[in-house]
């Protein structure tokens, strides 16, 4: 007599059980039919992929002009934007590996993904703190505020890591310039720095360092030589607009790791990459510009670690060839449309706790009824 309505109980829990995996699977059906559509942007994200392979092709057809060779052997795609593994402008260690791979023409429609989930709309102002360590994520950058029709706002150091912009006869200078010759990511910046060991180029060797502010005074931009931190972020959020709290910027864009914009706390390397989440802000003295943008609750796309990136976004890890622009896991994604989904998860949540609590009141009843 015992044994029965144990067979019943397990009866009823596979009941339940198949149930809830066919109400599962109806919703997730009707999840990707209704609620999920392509991404509206893949036409921009295609266009600024476009606009940075052409890009690459004026920095690598100007470097050529001026008999700057381009070696084969580290250069591996023949992009023009892969620099030396040691020079006098050099400031730290870098991988080759993630040079090369930022030179794929995807990573400016990847950029167009990370504005849009940003919010930014055509029109608006968008900051770039970047370092001339990633020259083909600049480009990428500019290539995708230039396709969304966004005001950038640029601030770049001149000193690069290992394979970098690190060439003392091709640095970012040499390249901005192509880009405008060209006309393609046309956009000059606000301001430049050394950049390196307290963004004044510590690490950077004395014949480096006048190098690059002899070009840097040449160029008639704005320096920016401040070894405080506090001062300099201060300082770049001035030029940024966003000093005096009237918040015109509607995102910042960090590329490389500079060390006035990432700051000195260890806090920074908690920051997603991508569209950044922050876990907690550490003390003004020792926040770079990263944070005192989220601290305005301005977004923040981070673009630092390359194989994380590549990694969530389908994005290949050094590839050879490169790929053509459009071609990548990025273009494939879905987006949501926020109420059908919201709808559809609000019925899907509540039946699955009514047929909960039906079942409790139906398993109650059953054992009144047998102790009855």
């Amino acid at each position: 007599m015992k044994i029965f309505p144990a067979l019943q109980g397990k009866k009823r829990q596979e009941t339940a059980v198949y149930v809830l995996c066919a109400l599962s699977l109806l919703f997730f059906a009707l999840t990707r039919l209704i609620v999920l559509k392509p991404l509206n942007i893949k036409t921009d994200m295609l266009r600024a992929s476009s606009l940075m392979k052409e890009a690459t092709e004026a920095v690598k057809h100007c470097r050529e002009a001026e008999g700057i060779p381009i070696d084969p052997g580290t250069d591996v795609n023949r992009t023009g934007l892969i620099g030396l593994e040691f020079s006098s402008m050099t400031t730290s260690l870098g991988n080759l590996e993630a040079k090369r791979t930022t030179t794929n023409p995807n990573f400016a429609g990847l950029i167009v993904f990370f504005l849009d989930q940003a919010g930014v709309k055509r029109g608006d102002f968008v900051a770039i703190g970047a370092s001339g360590s990633f020259p083909a994520l600049i480009i990428a950058a500019l290539s995708a505020v230039k396709t969304m029709d966004l005001k950038p706002l640029l601030i770049c150091s001149l000193g690069a890591s290992q394979w970098g912009a690190n060439n003392p006869d091709f640095h970012w200078l040499d390249m901005q310039n192509c880009l405008l010759q060209a006309g393609v990511a046309d956009v000059e910046p606000v301001a430049l720095s050394l950049g390196g060991e307290g963004d004044e180029g510590k690490d950077i060797s004395p014949e480096g360092r006048s190098l690059l502010i002899g070009a840097a005074k040449r160029s008639r931009y704005y320096f920016l030589d401040e070894p405080d931190l506090g001062k300099n972020v201060r300082e770049r959020l001035r030029l940024f607009g966003v000093s005096g709290g009237e918040n015109k910027i509607k995102a910042f864009v960090n590329i490389g790791g500079g060390y006035a914009d990432m700051g000195t706390d260890s806090e920074i390397l908690h920051v997603t990459p991508g569209l950044a989440a922050f876990r907690r802000f550490p003390p003004a003295r020792r926040r770079g510009v990263i944070f005192e943008m989220a601290a305005r609750k301005i977004p923040v796309i981070h673009l630092l670690y390359i194989k994380g990136l590549c990694e969530r976004y389908g994005l290949p890890w050094d590839p050879l060839p490169l790929p053509q622009p459009g071609e990548g896991a990025i273009y494939g994604r879905k987006a949501a449309s926020g109420l059908p989904f919201l709808i559809i998860a609000g019925v899907y949540f509540s039946l699955v706790i009514l047929f909960f609590f039906l079942s409790i009141r139906y398993h109650d009843s059953r054992d009144t009824l047998v102790r009855l």
